[in-house]
């Protein structure tokens, strides 16, 4: 019998991640809070991860997320789902140092080589970014699944989180749009290649060097792009911050060839249920595309942080990140005074 794709096993399209956020939210504001002083950043703030005091000096970073595949290569989807997971303790200004696997399959329709790829290619980012895989859990699953938890370290005053957005600030994302919808047209064999490499190469890279930069730049706010897609993630920022965001859509980058896949239809449903949920917190320009708004929401994998910067630092921070190598680093809007919109020009 032929083995089959890593594709194959990916799970149905459904409210994964944060393609469900309105559900989200709605069961999240009904749970109790917990009241604990060390506890420095909890689940209220939609943030990319949580924060536990330790001592004056260190707080620890808490995070995890698991994915179905999103390449068709094991060892690739590997390195994805893991920079994916680490992408949250970037996210905060962190640095990881310690992970545990959760690792889903079917036991008896996969090749345990397929397995051990998948580990490797994890094992390979989890090195680059300088921790260590301390153990993890496996489950029987008619899916692959796989992600990380993650711990890292920071200092509970240089904590980034999405909360501190200002007037007048500058919004630098770090890497193009459009993962969404190329993995998509890749699972219907419709993608070309060299989108699905570019994708690849995005989806593998960390943000380790973007967060270092940013936390010692000092910037007001960050977070990650990741399932709730640059819209969604802007929202949050505008919430937590109790500002409105302006998204200027001509400066937004995105991978080749994403625009002719989204004219041929290859959205992931979590695209679809991300503008469906924002587009109450919306305010799109007259006349733009119903496309275009759609590629604002498309649901990434491992994408890039979005970078609240006071106006007269943006154009420094740009410069070091792009003389870092991060060179699809781009202004894309500035923070208003308002009450958690988001305005697309």
């Amino acid at each position: 019998m032929r083995q089959k794709r890593l594709l194959d096993f990916a799970f149905a399209a459904g409210c994964a991640g944060k393609a469900c956020q309105q559900d989200l939210y709605r069961l999240l504001n009904r749970l109790p809070r917990f009241s604990d002083r060390k506890l420095l950043v909890g689940f209220d703030t939609a943030d990319d991860a949580a924060i536990y005091l330790l001592n004056r000096y260190q707080a620890l970073v808490l995070t995890v997320d698991v994915l179905g595949p999103i390449a068709d290569d094991p060892y690739t989807f590997g390195q994805i789902a893991a920079a994916n997971s680490l992408s949250d303790v970037y996210a905060m200004g962190g640095k990881p140092i310690a992970c545990l696997s959760v690792l889903g399959f079917p036991v008896t329709k996969i090749n345990p080589k397929t397995v051990h790829r998948i580990l490797a290619g994890a094992i390979a980012k989890v090195r680059e970014a300088g921790a260590v895989i301390a153990g993890g859990h496996t489950f029987k699953d008619m899916e692959v699944k796989f992600g990380l938890a993650v711990i890292g370290i920071i200092h509970p005053k240089k904590v980034i989180t999405n909360t501190c957005a200002r007037p007048g600030d500058v919004l630098i994302l770090t890497k193009p749009l459009g993962t969404g919808i190329i993995t998509t047209a890749l699972k219907a064999n419709q993608a070309p290649d060299s989108a699905v490499r570019t994708a690849n190469r995005l989806m593998k890279r960390l943000n380790k060097t973007a967060a270092q930069i940013m936390s010692l730049f000092g910037v007001n706010a960050a977070t990650d792009i990741t399932g709730f897609g640059l819209l969604g993630h802007a929202w949050e920022m505008a919430r937590a911050s109790r500002v409105n965001l302006t998204i200027e859509s001509a400066k937004v980058r995105f991978i080749p060839h994403t625009h002719e896949l989204a004219r041929a239809g290859f959205y992931p449903l979590g695209t679809l249920k991300n503008y469906q949920f924002v587009k109450k917190y919306t305010r799109f320009r007259k006349g733009l595309p119903i496309v275009d708004r759609l590629l604002l929401c498309d649901a990434q994998t491992s994408g890039g942080l979005l970078i609240s910067v006071p106006a007269h630092r943006a154009d420094q921070l740009l410069k070091l990140l792009n003389a870092a190598g991060i060179t699809t680093a781009q202004k894309i809007g500035f923070v208003q005074q308002g009450n958690g919109k988001i305005i697309v020009n």
